[in-house]
């Protein structure tokens, strides 16, 4: 008669079917840990990139900021110099101009004698010469000598005539030398930087000159 022990046949059955449960338990848990530990390094590793990436940027825009403010400093610097030198050259020509002003206005104050003394001069006929001449308020007041009263009278004349002169005023004529004989005379008259026509009668040099500073 053959007896079979179930019982320990059937233990061995459950031994043999909870084994695999059992490892498969065992491999599962672990594998699970590894792949959160890997999504917790890749979102490191991620959030890492992501902040290089935006240093970088930050520190790309602040080295374009930092060449802009230098250039604009130096771009500032030499608008500065160019300003100065702008300053400089108008206090140059300021005094510049006022050293010709200066000059045009003593030329115009020299104008008049030096004007009067060559018209007389033209007019001067020969035997005849000037011992003075007052220039004054656009009048002439000149007294001389000739050798005879014709060369005298040819003055006189040559004076009315001219442009630039009004009607002299004769003084006197007389002898005031016998030995040579010499005449003597004084006159006065008007006179103008503009020739008879082209100014108002009775126009003074002073006149005319008021109206071109004017």
């Amino acid at each position: 008669m053959i007896k079979i022990n179930l019982v320990r046949e059937g233990r061995a059955v459950r031994g043999a079917g909870a084994a695999p449960t059992a490892a498969a338990v065992s491999v599962g848990g672990p594998g699970a840990a590894n792949i959160n530990n890997l999504l917790i390094i890749g979102c490191l590793a991620l959030g890492v990139l992501v902040a290089l990436g935006y240093w970088f940027w930050n520190k790309r825009e602040l080295s374009q900021r930092e060449e802009v403010r230098v250039q604009r400093e130096g771009e500032a610097q030499k608008l500065e110099a160019i300003i100065k030198e702008v300053a400089e050259f108008e206090k140059r020509k300021a005094s510049l101009q006022q050293r010709i002003d200066l000059i045009n206005q003593l030329k115009q104050n020299q104008k008049g004698p030096v004007r009067i003394m060559d018209q007389i001069s033209r007019d001067l006929p020969d035997l005849v010469w000037l011992d003075s001449m007052e220039v004054a308020a656009g009048n002439v007041s000149i007294a001389g000598r000739g050798l005879n009263p014709n060369a005298i009278a040819l003055f006189i004349e040559n004076i009315k005539n001219d442009p630039y002169f009004e009607e002299p005023q004769v003084g006197s004529v007389s002898q005031v030398s016998a030995a040579p004989l010499v005449y003597g005379f004084d006159m006065k008259f008007a006179f103008s930087y503009a020739p008879k026509g082209s100014t108002p009668a009775g126009a003074t040099a002073t006149d005319t000159t008021a109206t071109s500073t004017q």
